[in-house]
């Protein structure tokens, strides 16, 4: 590495590590897969522990004191979502639980934006993001087109070089009936910020924009007072920012447009969820997202910096993000992402070898949208980094990686 980029502070990362038990007894294990799903800290496991066996009820439909206490428990949940994405108008949005991120795209696209669209609207959604970022618009369209309402789905435009947003080409889409953007804050194949920022630039002030934020949300600061934050959906996945499987939310600002009411009979919330996700952001802000963004940022720096000298791999995304150094603008780092491709070994075969060596990674086409979902040609391997990885694991990793060239 360049003496630019910060090295990990090594024994503030061991502490952390030991917090994970299932990382802390398989050291002989390198957990790489932490975009799918984060592993939980001894805080989470301790939250969950004391609430079911202290005080397991359900919620909003009793009058007792475990009952009492889990309804406060959800309600809590929602409170810490908007306080941990710094939300500047709290008693103006509203926070939905739900079972994860694509769930929450689900629900902005069926019980906010099918009443908000009108005959011959459009809107501009991602076509090379993840699946959950595309199939929710092109479904509410269809819901749509059924009650006679035509509604135009545009992709956003593309570099084809980084993979990023294409915001100067974006300018040229965007038109007077343009009424919603989807986005994805950081692209889950290229390990990208996709700079939202821009697209406000390019839509104007008054078009809602959503942001899908499962592999930013935990591992790098959103504050929703900045103006760059200035979208109206936050969407994520509890499950990827230490808090149990089936956990998320949708934030909503709730000024563009009417608020976000979701639809139907809700029923019996997923309490120990949401204690987890309360559990795992009081953990996130007690460590500093700040300090896991520049640890998993040095990390993937590392990572990134050795693997564009091995000819036999080519990776994927913006090819300046592979130059360690100052030199290179925040926006370009990869935040914990890395997917390549090596030439001549298929990327299935690659995960069954690097798993021989102790190495879990993703082998396959990652979701992504229009590509082949059965791993054919469009097959990666991605390395997805958190807090409890290590400098040795990458260096492992490498030295496997190298002696398949």
């Amino acid at each position: 590495m360049s003496g630019g980029d910060q090295e990990p502070d090594d024994a503030w990362q061991r502490a952390v590590r030991e917090q994970f038990p299932i990382i802390a007894t398989h050291p002989e294990l390198a957990y790489l897969d932490s975009a799918a799903t984060s592993q939980k800290p001894q805080a989470v496991l301790d939250a969950v522990h004391t609430y079911l066996t202290s005080s397991n009820a359900n919620a909003g439909r009793g009058t007792y004191t475990w009952a009492n206490r889990t309804t406060e428990g959800v309600e809590a949940a929602r409170a810490r979502v908007s306080q941990f994405l710094g939300d500047p108008a709290p008693h103006h949005s509203t926070v939905h639980l739900t079972s994860g991120t694509t769930e929450g795209l689900r629900s902005v696209a069926r019980d906010w934006l099918t009443g908000y669209l009108t005959d011959g609207d459009e809107i501009l959604v991602p076509h090379a993001d993840h699946r959950a970022n595309l199939d929710p618009w092109l479904e509410a369209r269809d819901l749509l087109a059924a009650r006679g309402v035509d509604v135009r789905v545009r992709p956003l435009p593309y570099q084809r070089s980084s993979g990023d947003y294409d915001h100067r080409a974006l300018s040229r889409v965007v038109g007077p009936r343009t009424r919603f953007v989807a986005a994805t804050h950081v692209h889950h194949v290229y390990g990208g910020d996709m700079n939202v920022h821009r697209l406000r630039a390019a839509v104007g002030p008054d078009v809602p924009i959503c942001l899908d934020a499962a592999q930013s949300v935990g591992h790098i600061p959103i504050r929703l007072g900045d103006p760059a934050f200035d979208v109206d959906f936050v969407v994520f996945s509890g499950h990827k920012a230490f808090a149990l499987p089936g956990t998320g939310a949708v934030w909503a600002r709730n000024t563009r447009g009417p608020a976000l009411r979701p639809a139907g009979w809700q029923g019996t919330p997923n309490t120990v969820g949401a204690v987890s996700l309360t559990a795992a952001l009081d953990w996130l802000d007690t460590l500093g997202v700040d300090r896991v963004n520049a640890h998993v940022s040095a990390l993937t720096a590392r990572l990134t910096d050795q693997l564009r000298h091995l000819s036999a791999y080519d990776v994927l995304g913006c090819p300046a993000s592979l130059a360690s150094g100052t030199e290179l603008p925040t926006a370009q780092r990869r935040h914990g992402i890395v997917t390549f491709r090596h030439r001549d070994i298929r990327s299935d075969d690659l995960g069954f070898i690097l798993y021989s060596h102790g190495f879990m990674v993703r082998a396959d086409s990652l979701c992504q949208a229009g590509l082949d979902d059965s791993g054919g040609k469009d097959g990666s391997v991605r390395v997805s980094l958190h807090v409890y990885n290590t400098k040795d694991e990458i260096d492992r990793l490498l030295a496997v990686l190298a002696s398949l060239e």
